[in-house]
């Protein structure tokens, strides 16, 4: 049977979080930064009733850090890391319905080649390593925040980051969907246009489009003048519906700026876990809307809002510096 990506509702054993290691990439939110991706990971343990979380740190003194920050019940895991974006570096699990469980270890270049730090290039293969599974290496450039999936084989994606000739200048339309089926069980792939205004990654989709149930596709919509991002979600939801997919609308936070210029916050970035649904905000007028708009599709789930702007300025959110591990 085709080994297959399950949905994130799927269970869940484990969740790789990265811990920030380097101050340079936090310029002036570094102490914060470590302090949400913190209290992301006591969330998303809550208490024991969530998954076990797997808190991964660059060298001891990280550890000792880390250790003052999280629940005791927060296992921390010493390896070499680069940056805490375990989405685009660390393994991804795939299950094929009979009781095996694999992994899938992407090549990887820095986004294109913009941020290349020693450890990311690997860290998925050692990540893989310590779990004793089965892993199949890739021989292309690829993160896993590019995708999301319903775990029926329908995946979603941006143009302008997998058909973006700084990752795979060889690679067409075709032959992405084609290792894809291969690697991570797609069946179908909804194409969309460009990601958020000045996103780090070249427009990864978990930052603009997120299943939250079969064939249902959660997107920001603006509901200021001012968002930047406006046309960006207006053409999303335009492709989303010519596929068939039902969209569901998620208010925007809107403009944010950082020292005058927009930054990619959303609140799409979110993470689903066994007990909790853990979503980024910004302090704007539209944080509760998000968090109420987002309860109807994870019932007993708590939906659980928390700062994310130290992380955003390193580049990223929840989702970003997590990886799942479902359960068979």
């Amino acid at each position: 049977m085709t080994f297959r990506m399950p949905a994130e509702w799927a269970p869940h054993d484990w969740t790789w979080i990265g811990f920030p290691t380097n101050p340079a990439e936090w310029p002036g939110a570094f102490d914060g930064a470590r302090q949400q991706i913190a209290a992301f990971a006591n969330a998303l343990h809550c208490g024991g009733k969530g998954e076990q979380v797997r808190l991964v740190v660059a060298h001891e003194e990280d550890a000792k850090a880390a250790r003052a920050m999280v629940d005791a019940s927060v296992r921390i895991v010493v390896a070499n890391l680069g940056d805490v974006w375990l989405r685009d570096t660390a393994p991804i699990a795939v299950l094929n319905g009979e009781g095996a469980r694999a992994l899938v270890d992407f090549g990887f270049n820095g986004w294109g080649g913009k941020y290349q730090m020693p450890g990311d290039e690997d860290i998925g293969a050692r990540l893989a390593a310590t779990t004793g599974l089965p892993t199949s290496t890739q021989h292309w450039v690829f993160e896993g925040g590019a995708i999301d999936t319903d775990g029926t084989g329908l995946f979603v994606t941006t143009e302008q980051c997998l058909l973006n000739p700084n990752r795979n200048p060889d690679l067409d339309r075709g032959k992405i969907e084609t290792l894809l089926a291969g690697s991570l069980g797609l069946s179908d792939m909804l194409w969309l246009g460009d990601g958020l205004m000045n996103d780090h990654t070249d427009g990864h989709v978990d930052n603009l489009a997120r299943f939250v149930a079969p064939g249902m596709l959660a997107l920001p919509i603006a509901t200021t003048q001012d968002d930047p991002n406006a046309t960006v979600y207006a053409d999303a939801r335009t492709r989303a519906q010519a596929h068939g997919v039902e969209v569901v609308d998620i208010p925007s936070p809107g403009l944010v700026l950082v020292d005058g210029a927009p930054i990619p916050a959303s609140y799409m970035n979110f993470y689903v876990g066994n007990a909790a649904v853990i979503v980024p905000i910004y302090g704007q007028p539209n944080d509760q809307a998000a968090l109420d708009a987002f309860r109807p599709f994870f019932p007993g789930r708590e939906i659980v809002g928390l700062r994310s702007d130290a992380i955003l300025s390193g580049g990223g959110s929840f989702h970003c510096c997590s990886q799942q591990m479902p359960s068979l």
